[in-house]
């Protein structure tokens, strides 16, 4: 089958870019911000964001509580908006992501965290928008401009900047390093052939998507995208939140697609795709150690988040000739715009 060109398929061939263009946009702002949050550690970040970067925050959860130790809570922005709440963030990281930096509700909580006290930073891919002039530090995405609705290139920025941060906060060499080879390894993920996915979700109704660790976050982000993109429905869950209960949902035309990270968490996560197996499901796996037609290929692993943003970059690259597949244009999904506004 031939699929169209997609303005969302160019713009994630450009996402090795905007990480390389990140290598010199953000030593200095990350020097200055880490020096702060070292001169009085905080004992909790908030961060506040929506859709794709309410995913990207879940990454950040992952790398801050896994490489620092230090507690990562999602703020809900209506305690502010709608119920005049203030919270009692002195001393305290806020974290802000927004790919517009628009968003009414990410504003007005994130001047109320900078009033109550908090460090205040954010990740967006417009350095002048009014969001990051609320704040005392703005990390760029530099994913230049990005036009198709569905967010491709600057959620995968966005993971790279928080694992940036995390990197130089907890001086994990490791993570530096990968981060250097993550723009050609996005290259390279974004040639991987994902389409055995594309003849078994062309016809489905509904599946699921299933990570931890690192790839909690890409699970939760590919469920987004096939809503957005086929108006498919998709729930994410972890691999242990999918035993309590989910599991009742496996059937054998019920699509399962887990993301297996490469860390500690893949044994338990790989068993888990073989009991699916087991009962029958219709399982697709990246990185896994499953038989075709579920395997998906994936990279030689590398470093566990960064192979975990590699996952979704090939994802996407299958997404939208998914889309083509079930007639529909990916780069302008029906409800939606680039820039959602709320309160």
């Amino acid at each position: 089958m031939t699929f169209p060109e997609f303005q969302m398929t160019a713009e994630l061939r450009t996402a090795p870019e905007a990480v390389r263009r990140q290598e010199k946009a953000l030593p200095g702002v990350l020097a200055a911000l880490v020096a702060q949050l070292r001169r009085k550690p905080p004992q909790v970040v908030v961060t506040c964001a929506r859709g794709s970067s309410a995913h990207a925050a879940t990454f950040g959860k992952h790398l801050i509580e896994r490489y620092l130790g230090v507690v990562v809570a999602a703020a809900a922005p209506s305690v502010t908006t709608i119920y005049h709440q203030r919270l009692a963030l002195d001393g305290q990281f806020f974290l802000a992501i927004s790919q517009s930096g628009t968003s009414g509700d990410l504003i007005e909580q994130t001047v109320a965290a900078r009033d109550s006290g908090a460090v205040t930073a954010c990740i967006t891919n417009h350095a002048e928008s009014e969001l990051a002039q609320c704040c005392e530090f703005v990390l760029p995405m530099e994913a230049g401009p990005e036009l198709s609705v569905p967010a491709t290139k600057t959620f995968i920025a966005s993971l790279a900047v928080l694992a940036r941060l995390t990197a130089l906060w907890a001086e994990h060499e490791a993570l530096a390093g990968a981060l250097q080879r993550l723009p050609d390894r996005l290259a390279a993920a974004s040639e991987l052939d994902w389409r055995n996915l594309i003849g078994a979700l062309t016809g489905a109704a509904s599946l699921v998507t299933i990570g931890r660790g690192p790839t909690l976050a890409i699970a939760r982000e590919a469920a987004l995208k096939l809503k957005e993109t086929s108006g498919l429905h998709a729930e994410a869950f972890s691999a242990a939140e999918f035993q309590h209960g989910p599991i009742a949902l496996v059937a054998s035309q019920y699509p399962i697609v887990i993301f297996t990270p490469t860390d500690a968490a893949a044994a338990g996560t790989d068993q888990l795709a073989h009991d699916l197996i087991a009962k029958g499901a219709a399982l697709f796996s990246a990185g896994s150690n499953v038989a075709p037609p579920g395997a998906l290929e994936t990279l030689p692993a590398d470093q566990p988040e960064t192979d975990a943003i590699c996952q979704i970059q090939s994802f996407y690259g299958m997404v939208a000739r998914l889309a083509a597949a079930r007639g529909v244009n990916a780069d302008e999904p029906r409800h939606l715009q680039k820039i959602t506004r709320t309160r």
